[in-house]
């Protein structure tokens, strides 16, 4: 079999691309430069749910193992990066959801919200002090977490987070909300 990326340009190459160069050939040169592309931030976030340096790098270590036989199921429908994050989140909350008495959380989330109907803006969010922020992370559902960031960490859409959850648009607007909910609840106890 003939290599064909003697002199390619890293960065013309789309991650779509590099998916399908990657499952087409099984050449890891393309897979390397998929994981050369996003294992930084993979790290970071799996860093973000373990807190534990050590761990993360273990975790980003089996998402790639994973990943490379998990690629041949993108289908395309959304761009590569939100899929990918889509496989990490669902990955490490698996993680945490198996270690609970590791991660053991403090904070019992309850579906009996005072004002339920109220929307709470953005605003309130991003005025949380960053270390108070990080400790409540920690504190709350690994699924609640995993949407804050996707959110507020990574920009997604509602339409991103719907496709990256596989739930409809209303319903991730309704988890969001309850999260946002559930966040803000808990900030307003420990303050």
């Amino acid at each position: 079999m003939e290599k064909d990326h003697q002199k390619t340009d890293v960065e013309s190459i789309s991650d779509e691309m590099l998916v399908s160069r990657t499952t087409e050939t099984n050449d890891t040169y393309w897979y390397g430069m998929l994981y050369d592309r996003y294992s930084h931030r993979v790290y970071h976030k799996c860093l973000s749910f373990t807190r534990s340096v050590e761990e993360a790098q273990d975790l980003t270590h089996d998402i790639f193992v994973q990943l490379f036989v998990k690629l041949r199921t993108f289908r395309g429908e959304s761009r590569f990066s939100t899929w990918l994050y889509a496989f990490v989140y669902n990955f490490c909350v698996n993680y945490v959801q198996r270690n609970l008495n590791k991660y053991r959380q403090t904070f019992v989330p309850t579906d009996d919200f005072k004002d339920e109907a109220a929307e709470i803006e953005d605003d309130a969010i991003f005025g949380l002090k960053e270390a108070a922020l990080m400790k409540i992370l920690d504190m709350i559902s690994p699924d609640d977490k995993m949407i804050l960031l996707m959110k507020y960490q990574d920009d997604f859409s509602i339409r991103d987070i719907s496709s990256a959850l596989n739930i409809g648009e209303s319903a991730a607007k309704m988890r969001l909300k309850r999260a946002k909910h559930r966040l803000l609840e808990l900030h307003n106890e420990i303050n």
